[in-house]
């Protein structure tokens, strides 16, 4: 009896469609993902100590958010706006913004420069209303040259706690 000798023939890989698909699948994969962005806002504690005479550089813009409304003083402690909500739980951040905008503007031609204001949340304000009152306060948006810019107000932002109301109702 004759025996025959099997040739094994060892399988050649064709891998072009795999590498053909990983040539289009990539691109898409890195299209698709979601780049996360985490971003800093650099803010300063108030003073401990104020004096009693400041000049206007010195003399702080306070912003305190409450549950009824919010209330611009400049300087510290002197009311110089305030602004009630526009519906139950609802602040009126666009109405702040022309109010800062207009105390800037002021503050301009009076030759003082001034780039820092103080939040005083009271509280039981939530997380996302101080964020945005922290956007509210920092630019807003002016057209210029035919292009929409974020125009700068107050960049500098300091937190403290809010003062108790008076008694009055007036704080």
């Amino acid at each position: 009896m004759k025996r025959r000798r099997i040739h094994v023939c060892e399988a050649e890989l064709d891998i072009t469609a795999f590498m053909n698909l990983m040539i289009v699948l990539v691109p898409i994969l890195l299209l698709g993902m979601v780049f996360s962005r985490i971003t800093e806002i650099e803010v300063t504690l108030p003073p401990g100590a104020t004096l009693d005479k400041l000049s206007a550089e010195q003399q702080q813009i306070e912003l305190l958010i409450r549950a009824d409304g919010m209330r611009l003083d400049y300087p510290g402690g002197v009311l110089l706006k305030q602004i009630p909500l526009t519906a139950p739980g609802a602040y009126d951040f666009e109405f702040l913004s022309l109010v800062l905008q207009e105390v800037k503007r002021q503050l301009r031609e009076k030759g003082v420069e001034k780039k820092s204001i103080t939040l005083l949340p009271a509280p039981d304000i939530d997380y996302q209303t101080i964020v945005t009152a922290v956007d509210t306060v920092r630019s807003f948006k002016a057209v210029v040259a035919a292009s929409v810019v974020d125009a700068e107000l107050f960049p500098d932002i300091s937190f403290g706690d809010a003062p108790q109301p008076e008694a009055g109702g007036a704080g």
